[in-house]
């Protein structure tokens, strides 16, 4: 059944799954349905991309040339490819966009397309994170004053991601312009800017948060309580807390009723444990905006945790009435249980069958299967090598991490934001680098057994054959023949009569190879039902032991829950210069003398993937890009 916002949705998925793998596999293999994409599908479609390939900078411009404009104007193509191919563009920078900066700017002022000035917008914001441009800001600026709803509100948003964190005073002329127009995408987009421009303020961004909390219209009441999630994200600001849940229980209008729950995710994302004890009340609320609300919460703050109460918090939402708040639940528990495997937690393998059961079933709200749909994307997000984090191994916030995903929150709105959650994934691996910066070969335990953290098996394609066998088909005048002949020689030699020779041989052949056949009918029926009953019978399986560590190669996937238990085996020739090694791990080389082997990072193996991260390279990933020189020798001072 072709339903288009199912469609959207497994291209989100797809993109999430493949993020910054450069596989893009799936697209090129199914280019008849990926065409029936049709506006601004067709932009998310192509945007996506951008996820796949993000961090590949010096390919990024080459990869999307095919649906760029040509000569920083329009190329004579679909508007809503161009646009999303901007998008893409910056989704590849995030963060790193000095070199593609231009060429976004270019194809922003040489168009008056509202498509192409949205997708450009944001792949500017994306490229120019937190710079505080003033080049950069004029000319969004400038789309932001054509009063055009839909470039205008990727324009507001664009300028928070441009100004993050700087608590500049262009916020007051953006509040200045969200009274004066009249759209509410712009004033939307313009709040979520605001917002952004006032991260990690605290107390010094109190005034305008007052401001906007207390102002008539709903939407910058909105706005107002993400300023005060990304203001106070991560410090568990008693006030905030308080402020948020007196909004969350007070406020008129649902949005913002909704937003102020969910904001509680962000305030409280370095204490996840706290969350589901906060928001258990406001999750059984009467209104559904609220327990969306509270279950975005938990998803947001007990990302990839595998919190066994964030789970049961969850699990009722899940089969909530409202359709909205079951997308939100599935959603959430798929964040939750990110890298989490069914013999760590048996929720991970019912999770899975319910997201399985919704996505087939054809009378399932059309919002209930999206959220389903998205909840495999994440769950399986990045090739099963990633993890949302919003604070690093060390609790600084990661704000990247931390924008990405409360821009993604905005898909409530508009769809095409979703990609945003691809800036919170944070690679699982641990990789150890030498005092040259390079990998050298060595082995190191993960003193666990393997099926605690190994990947989850490859999804099985659903079979279309069946081995049953199926009773053989008996004609019911063959039955009654068999019976009647039967039947006259019982009564005849029951009468004692002495029959004619040829009768009573004839008869008798009959007979006996009808009892012959009878025979032989019951032989083939006892041992085809003999057959069916070892074949349905209990399987014998051999029971081999599982280890109870596994060893591991430089570089391996090492999940957040898995760190703990990584030990160096007795006379390995490196160490951590850190007790607790995670992502990059820094080695010492105990014995400095000898040769030092490396791992090969330029030609890619061919055989199936392992727990080696990077031993594998996809066949149609670009190029190694040139590793930058390691820095001068100088002297440690502790």
């Amino acid at each position: 059944m072709r339903n288009s916002v199912c469609h959207s949705a497994t291209i989100y998925a797809n993109a999430l799954m493949h993020a910054g793998t450069t596989v893009d596999t799936f697209l090129r293999e199914n280019l008849d349905w990926l065409s029936r994409a049709t506006n601004w599908a067709k932009f998310s479609a192509t945007a996506g991309l951008g996820v796949i390939h993000r961090g590949h900078l010096q390919q990024g411009r080459s990869l999307m040339a095919p649906y760029l404009p040509q000569n920083g104007g329009s190329g004579g193509g679909s508007p809503y490819s161009e646009g999303g191919a901007l998008y893409a563009l910056g989704l590849i920078h995030a963060n790193h966009g000095e070199g593609i900066k231009q060429f976004l700017l270019e194809s922003l002022r040489n168009t008056n397309n509202e498509v192409i000035q949205h997708g450009a917008c944001l792949g500017l914001g994306l490229a120019a994170l937190g710079t505080a441009d003033e080049e950069v800001y004029e000319d969004i600026k400038s789309v932001l004053y054509t009063d055009s709803a839909v470039a205008g509100e990727a324009a507001g948003i664009a300028m928070g991601l441009l100004m993050v964190g700087t608590a500049s005073e262009k916020a007051g002329e953006m509040l200045a312009y969200a009274h004066d127009t009249q759209h509410e995408k712009i004033i939307r987009g313009l709040a979520i800017g605001i917002a952004l421009v006032v991260y990690g303020r605290e107390e010094e961004a109190d005034t305008l948060i007052e401001q906007m909390t207390r102002d008539q219209d709903p939407i910058l009441r909105y706005g107002g309580m993400y300023a005060l999630a990304l203001a106070y994200r991560g410090t568990a600001n008693n006030s905030a807390i308080r402020r948020l849940l007196h909004f969350a229980v007070s406020d008129v209008s649902d949005d913002v009723r909704r937003a102020a729950v969910l904001a509680l995710g962000f305030v409280l994302c370095s204490e996840p444990e706290q969350t589901p004890r906060i928001v258990s009340l406001l999750s059984e609320s009467y209104n559904a905006h609220v327990r969306y609300g509270a279950a975005l919460a938990v998803g947001i703050s007990c990302a990839g945790s595998g919190s066994s109460e964030a789970v049961s918090l969850l699990e009722p939402l899940t089969s909530d009435a409202v359709d909205f708040v079951r997308q939100g639940a599935l959603m959430s528990m798929a964040m939750v249980l990110m890298q989490t495997t069914e013999a760590r937690d048996p929720h991970v393998g019912t999770f899975r069958r319910q997201l399985e059961k919704i996505v087939l079933d054809k009378h399932e709200d059309t919002m209930s299967k999206m959220g389903a749909i998205l909840a495999y994307g994440i769950l399986d997000a990045g090739g099963r090598n990633v993890s949302i984090m919003l604070q690093s191994r060390t609790g600084h916030d990661r704000a990247m991490a931390v924008v990405g995903m409360a821009i993604f929150t905005q898909f409530w709105y508009w769809y095409p934001l979703i990609y945003f959650i691809s800036l919170s994934f944070a690679p699982t691996a641990f990789i150890g680098l030498n005092h040259e910066l390079k990998m050298p070969k060595f082995e190191f335990i993960s003193d666990i057994r393997p099926s605690i953290f190994s990947y989850p098996p490859p999804t099985a394609p659903p079979s279309t054959s069946s081995n049953i066998k199926l009773p053989m088909a008996v004609l019911s005048t063959s039955a009654r023949a068999k019976a009647r002949a039967k039947k006259e020689v019982d009564s005849k030699a029951s009468a004692g009569k002495p029959l004619p020779r040829e009768v009573n041989t004839n008869l008798s052949s009959d007979s006996s190879g009808s009892t012959e056949g009878t025979e032989k009918d019951l032989t083939t029926t006892t041992r085809d039902g003999d057959a069916m009953e070892v074949d349905t019978g209990p399987e014998k399986k051999a029971t081999n032991a599982e280890p109870s560590s596994e060893v591991l190669s430089n570089p391996a996937r090492v999940v957040p829950l898995q760190e703990k238990y990584i030990k160096f085996p007795e006379g390995c020739r490196f160490a951590p210069v850190k007790k607790t090694p995670s992502g990059f791990v820094m080695l010492r080389d105990l014995d400095p003398l000898e040769p030092v082997e490396l791992v090969s990072t330029n030609a890619p193996s061919t055989g199936l993937p392992s727990s080696n991260v990077g031993a594998t390279v996809p066949a149609n990933s670009m190029p190694v890009d040139d590793e930058p020189a390691p820095p001068e020798p100088f002297v440690y001072v502790p």
